[in-house]
């Protein structure tokens, strides 16, 4: 038991870490004016480097918590209640993506953003899990392998063959659907490749449980992934490469023009690596609480920096205006604040939700009471309406 409970506690040590990241890394590239994005400034090209870990991180520990969660349990198939709470919050995640991209100004009006049908983080996380569940279920009845190997053969597929189908406009296909397979519409994240990363930390989370026994897991886990992530960092492009020279196929050459996916890879692996060496060190209760809290970090910063629902955020008012003495200390602030609000939110979660509960309920209430007067005057109305349809008709066929 013990050995789990630490695995779980540097998985969502990561988690916060990602969180933080992701938090610092959306406020700078929003608001920093471009003319201190210099690539020959070694503080922002090492900034903007380690914000490209961020993303894939987060993916691949999304992938990796949620399976390991799915297969830790004796029950199989539908009978898995993690199956059901999988659906639920995939569904979830998605609705909530939305929902942030809703401006509640444009709907009075009858009007609907394009902005509304892009695609983010939580739409692609969201159907990751989705897709987990669906790889478990077809697995199901099958031997112990194949849901590791659809999990790794997806990571694969994903990343071997993106320099092929980024090329694709999908422009057979609705806006709404197309934004989940082009950024051409302008979505900031894509199913394909990003679910590679999720299956990859699903594939991971299958490996420990696996071994979750053995005498040397550990060691034998942070030797792995920091040679392999190594390896993939340093090495990746030139195997493209001799590959490319050996077999003649060019797919390799594309690849290696823009190996991102491969070397961010080695990148997670690292991380990975690097947390499960601090292993011990990742049980403070705050950092588990903010890992376990990205979901309502995510949503709070989503409307202070975009200003969802409104239009209001400070994206609007500082874009790509700040100098880096102002974005600097601006970003640990809003770090600061989103994550306070977030624990202060799931602290009082249930209070919360209960009023939002109340106030609908009473609002429905009152519009069932209102409908109730109403209906007498509506028949009557209803009732002249037919008065008066009937004699028009008279006259027209007088």
């Amino acid at each position: 038991m013990k050995t789990k409970t630490n695995r779980l506690f540097f998985i969502d040590a990561m988690r916060a870490w990602a969180i933080l990241m992701m938090l610092q890394g959306h406020f700078i590239d929003g608001l920093l004016d471009p003319i201190f994005r210099d690539s020959n400034n070694i503080v922002f090209t090492t900034w903007k480097y380690f914000r490209g870990i961020t993303a894939p991180v987060f993916f691949t520990v999304s992938g990796f918590i949620f399976t390991f969660l799915l297969v830790r349990v004796p029950e199989n198939g539908m009978d898995n209640p993690r199956v059901r709470k999988g659906i639920k919050r995939g569904l979830q995640l998605l609705l909530i993506g939305y929902l942030l991209r809703m401006n509640l100004f444009g709907m009075l009006t009858g009007h609907i953003y394009n902005s509304f049908y892009l695609v983010d983080v939580l739409h692609c996380i969201g159907l990751s899990i989705l897709a987990i569940i669906g790889f478990y279920l077809f697995s199901t009845n099958k031997s112990k392998g194949t849901f590791p190997l659809l999990l790794i053969g997806t990571t694969l597929l994903l990343f071997l063959f993106e320099p092929i189908y980024k090329q694709w406009s999908f422009s057979f296909l609705p806006d709404a659907i197309a934004n989940y397979f082009t950024k051409a519409n302008g979505s900031v994240f894509t199913i394909i490749p990003w679910l590679g990363y999720a299956t990859m930390g699903g594939f991971l989370a299958m490996a420990f449980t696996r071994f979750k026994n053995h005498k040397y897991l550990y060691p034998a886990a942070i030797s792995i992934a920091g040679s392999l992530g190594l390896l993939l960092i340093f090495y990746s492009s030139k195997g493209f490469i001799w590959l490319n020279s050996v077999t003649d196929i060019r797919l390799f050459a594309l690849i290696e023009q823009n190996n991102y996916l491969f070397i961010r890879l080695g990148d997670v692996f690292v991380v990975f690596a690097i947390f499960m060496i601090f292993r011990k060190f990742m049980t403070n209760a705050t950092v588990l609480k903010v890992g376990a809290s990205t979901l309502s970090i995510y949503v709070i910063h989503f409307i202070i920096l975009y200003g969802s629902f409104t239009g209001l955020g400070l994206y609007r008012f500082f874009n790509h205006s700040l100098t880096p003495s102002a974005v600097i200390p601006g970003a640990l602030a809003f770090m600061f604040v989103c994550t306070f609000l977030s624990l202060k939110y799931d602290r009082h979660e249930l209070q919360i939700k209960s009023t939002i509960s109340h106030i609908v309920q009473t609002i429905r209430l009152q519009i069932m009471e209102l409908f109730r007067i109403s209906l007498p005057i509506l028949k009557e109305i209803k009732a002249k309406i037919r008065v008066f349809v009937s004699r028009v008709l008279g006259i027209a066929r007088n």
